[in-house]
Parts: C-alpha cells; sequence; structure tokens
C-alpha cells in the first residue's frame, strides 16, 4: 500500500508556469511547503513557493540537489528532458512518471500510443523527410495538418496545408525532425475531460467540459454539458482508460475533437491540469489542482460534484495594449472571479489570466464570463468625448 505523504512534507514541482502557481497555492493552504525549479527568477509559481531553484532543467546536478530537499515531485508542463526525471526518480517519487512524459511530450509517440492502445483518433502519418510527407498526403488526403513532433503548443508548431504545393513550404516552415501528418477533421466542436488517478488505481473526473478556441488558444470553457450525456459518458469513459492504459499518477487532461456525426476523437493529451479545468475552482467541490495535491501525495481524490454550473474566459496580452485593464470592471460583478497569473510582461497570445463566472446554466455563465471580459475592453477603449468603441 502507498504511503501518504501528509501536511507537512515538501512537494517539489518542475516548472514556473501558471499552473504550478494555482496547484502551490491550493498545496500552502493544507500545510504542504513547496519548492519549484525553473531557470527564470520570480516565475509564476516561484512568487508562491517556499524556495525557488533557479536552474535549467538540463542542470542535472541542480536537479538532484532540488529532489534531494522535497518528498515528491510533479509537473506543471511537459517539456521536461527525460534525463531531468531521471536523476529525480533515483530520490524521490515522480508523478507522472518519466514513462507518462515519454508519451506526452512528443506527438508522434502520443500517436503512435493512442493507436496501437486502440483510441479513436484522426488519420496521421510520421514523416521524417519531405518525401515522406508528400507519400502520406498521398493517402490521407487533403486538407491535412503538419505538425511538429514536439514543442507545439496553443496552434504553434503547425501548418494547414490544403494543396500538394503547400507541403514544400509547411516543410521548410517546421524544419524539424520528424512531424506528424494529420488528416483536417471538420469538427462540430471541442470538448475535454480533466481525470485523476492516486498510485492506488482510484480515478475521479469533473465530466466533459466544452471548449471554444480563437486563433488556436483556448478562448472559453463551460460546464456542466447534459446537454449530450451519451457523448459526456462516452468521453469520461476513454479519458479514465487512457489514464489507466498510461498507467498514470496524478491529472490528466484528455482533449477531443466531436465530430459533424458525434464521435469523439481523441485530439491531444497533457498529464498536468489543464487550461479547460480552471472552471473547477470555482464550480467544484474538489478543483483541479486540488485533486492532482491528492493524487501525488497518495491520498483519496476529492469529490468532483458540480457546484454550479460555470465558464471560463481567458485573459491574453492582447487586453494590455492601451494599459492596465480597469480591473473595477470585474469587481462590480458579484459572480465574476478574476485569476491572474502575476506575468510581468504582457504579449499578445500570452495567457496572463483568467476569469471564470457562475450561474444557473452553463449558458448563462458563459454569457456572464464574456461579457465581464468585454467590460474591460470597452472601459479601455470608451472615448470620455464620444462615448464610442475605438477597439
Amino acid at each position: 500500500m502507498t504511503e501518504a505523504i501528509l501536511p507537512g512534507a515538501t512537494i517539489g514541482i518542475l516548472g514556473g508556469g501558471q499552473l504550478g502557481r494555482m496547484l502551490a497555492l491550493v498545496a500552502r493552504r493544507r500545510g504542504y511547503r513547496i519548492h519549484c525549479l525553473a531557470p527564470e527568477a520570480g516565475s509564476p509559481t516561484g512568487q508562491v513557493a517556499d524556495e525557488e531553484f533557479l536552474a535549467p532543467y538540463d542542470d542535472l546536478e541542480a536537479v538532484r540537489q532540488f529532489a534531494k530537499q522535497v518528498d515528491v515531485v510533479t509537473l506543471e508542463f511537459e517539456n521536461i528532458p527525460s534525463a531531468a526525471l531521471e536523476a529525480v526518480e533515483e530520490l524521490v517519487p515522480v508523478r507522472p512518471g518519466r514513462h507518462v512524459l515519454h508519451v506526452a511530450q512528443h506527438r508522434a509517440r502520443e500517436k503512435t500510443f493512442l493507436r496501437d492502445h486502440g483510441f479513436p483518433l484522426a488519420d496521421f502519418a510520421v514523416a521524417h523527410s519531405l518525401e515522406e510527407v508528400r507519400e502520406a498526403l498521398g493517402r490521407i488526403g487533403l486538407p491535412a495538418v503538419l505538425k511538429t513532433a514536439a514543442f507545439g503548443y496553443d496552434g504553434k508548431g503547425q501548418s494547414l496545408l490544403q494543396a500538394e504545393q503547400d507541403a514544400a513550404d509547411a516543410w521548410q516552415k517546421l524544419a524539424p525532425d520528424p512531424v506528424v501528418l494529420e488528416k483536417w477533421i471538420d469538427f462540430a466542436r471541442e470538448v475535454s475531460v480533466v481525470v485523476a488517478r492516486n498510485p492506488q488505481g482510484d480515478m475521479a473526473d469533473h465530466g466533459m467540459i466544452i471548449n471554444d478556441h480563437a486563433n488556436h488558444i483556448l478562448d472559453t470553457s463551460r460546464s456542466p454539458s447534459e446537454d449530450d450525456a451519451p457523448l459526456a459518458r462516452a468521453a469520461r469513459e476513454l479519458a479514465r482508460d487512457l489514464m489507466c492504459q498510461l498507467d498514470g499518477v496524478g491529472v490528466l487532461c484528455v482533449e477531443f475533437f466531436v465530430t459533424r456525426d458525434g464521435d469523439l476523437l481523441v485530439n491531444e493529451m497533457a498529464p498536468r491540469p489543464h487550461n479547460s479545468g480552471h472552471l473547477t475552482i470555482e464550480a467544484c467541490v474538489t478543483n483541479q489542482f486540488e485533486q492532482q495535491l491528492r493524487a501525488v501525495t497518495g491520498l483519496a481524490l476529492g469529490a468532483t460534484e458540480l457546484v454550479r454550473p460555470a465558464a471560463m474566459a481567458n485573459l491574453l496580452g492582447d487586453l494590455w495594449r492601451a494599459g492596465e485593464p480597469d480591473w473595477e470592471a470585474v469587481f462590480d460583478l458579484p459572480e465574476v472571479r478574476l485569476h491572474l497569473y502575476g506575468k510581468r510582461e504582457a504579449r499578445p497570445g500570452r495567457k496572463m489570466g483568467h476569469l471564470t463566472a457562475t450561474a444557473s446554466t452553463p449558458e448563462a455563465a458563459l454569457q456572464r464570463v464574456v461579457a465581464a471580459r468585454d467590460a474591460l475592453v470597452h472601459r479601455i477603449y470608451d472615448s470620455p468625448a464620444d462615448g464610442g468603441h475605438a477597439g
């Protein structure tokens, strides 16, 4: 039986982003200490950690020193070198383990794993040359998407191919070897499921979440999805099955395409909390970050019942283009909550924070959270002279 890691222990987080920050805030409220390791000082996680270790992830001696001072290590993003995880695993448990990261951090391995284990996904091929890309196009057809195998997120590292002549430009642009060519899916919508699993094999999930994207970046999410109970049940079962097949411990988000025919196709997986699950902070008895804490420390998982329908809207750096947003526009709204990530520089497309709203239905919550975000923009760009909107 796995021995639980109890309050008073120290949790190590590899990575310094907002996901680590939100995990640290939950963990510290429950009596745990937090150490984080990241290359830059003052990271979102480092701002709220007890100790901040500054080192590149490939500095294995620094990684070992970090691991010696904690009781368990978890991750807040996937792109950690395998050698670093191997060094940590020699000293303390890593959850999820190196085997999960090996699959999830590389599209070619991820797609191959899904196919080999019988999960539904779009037709794909792994290519190591332009000639192989062209050969795969002959089988998969157009349109298709060419993606880098590693370091791709929020639409980065991919190109849409609508004609055969697009292949050469896309190959030159993406460059790294290998790449993944994937059939273009004309999907009806995108959904996700966040599932947790502890070392004892217990699992819990937060149901199916409905997502909308803009410019390849998640824009809004809402829950619950009771309008399509059979689809939600199927998505939850697939996410749980995938977590078991990976033998994962921690939190896993599985993103799906829903086709025009109502079928589910696995698009991506992330072995950590996910942007689409942020609404669970206000919406659920146990949010995704407390669930991650419980899972990696070997505790019983928390209840995931929805307290109230909720929706989330991302706040990107574009909102700062005319200066600091007027946050009073959010605090005027009693059922809207603001989460800022402590990032110093606002850049277009960069996730700086999010808003969550609750309401009697998910649709009403979505309208409320989008209106709250629009109010920030309107206050920034309304002209006192004419009251017009110049945004």
